[in-house]
């Protein structure tokens, strides 16, 4: 007798400051699309944010993910870190701190991992500290609580628009322009 193994859940994070940036978060996620193990479920709105922790003449394009996959969490992140490759990503280790980015893919969530390896913390660490984060995955998940938390996605996310400058972040369609 086989057992049926049932998909995760993962919510992920999409960012990208260089190229355009709109344009690559799609075809990021149309590319996660075309893995055998993998169901894309919903996309978020973009959202153009100011850099965060960075100096940078270039604003990101924000926007997060819900996907279902039978991968494990540390599969999936392989997967991601492989897509940024793909779609120009270099990290440089030698240089601290944040840097400009083509594409950025962040694993946020997963079921209700909790996980703290040198490779891999779930969920995502500074995931509740950032609007850039919290703002796209409350137009999805906005019900969502995550694990380690007692307050919803939404509650999160209102929290922190409410200690933002207001033009630190700005919802776009994704055929704007900007996105």
């Amino acid at each position: 007798m086989s057992s049926v193994h049932l998909p995760h859940l993962a919510c992920i994070g999409l960012g990208s400051n260089l190229g355009q940036s709109g344009l690559l978060l799609q075809q990021a996620w149309l590319t996660l699309a075309g893995h055998p193990d993998i169901c894309l479920q919903k996309l978020s709105s973009p959202y153009r944010t100011k850099p965060v922790d960075m100096e940078s003449p270039h604003w990101f394009v924000n926007a997060a993910g819900v996907l279902t996959t039978s991968m494990d969490p540390r599969a999936l992140l392989v997967l991601l870190l492989q897509v940024e490759q793909q779609y120009g990503r270099v990290r440089t280790p030698q240089q601290p701190g944040h840097q400009d980015r083509t594409l950025d893919l962040d694993l946020l969530l997963f079921d209700e991992v909790m996980l703290d390896t040198p490779e891999l913390i779930l969920p995502h660490p500074a995931m509740d500290s950032r609007l850039f984060v919290l703002a796209p995955l409350a137009e999805i998940v906005p019900n969502l609580v995550p694990p380690g938390q007692s307050t919803s996605i939404a509650a999160l996310c209102t929290s922190l628009y409410s200690a933002a400058d207001p033009g630190d972040i700005e919802q776009l369609q994704w055929d704007d322009p900007g996105a």
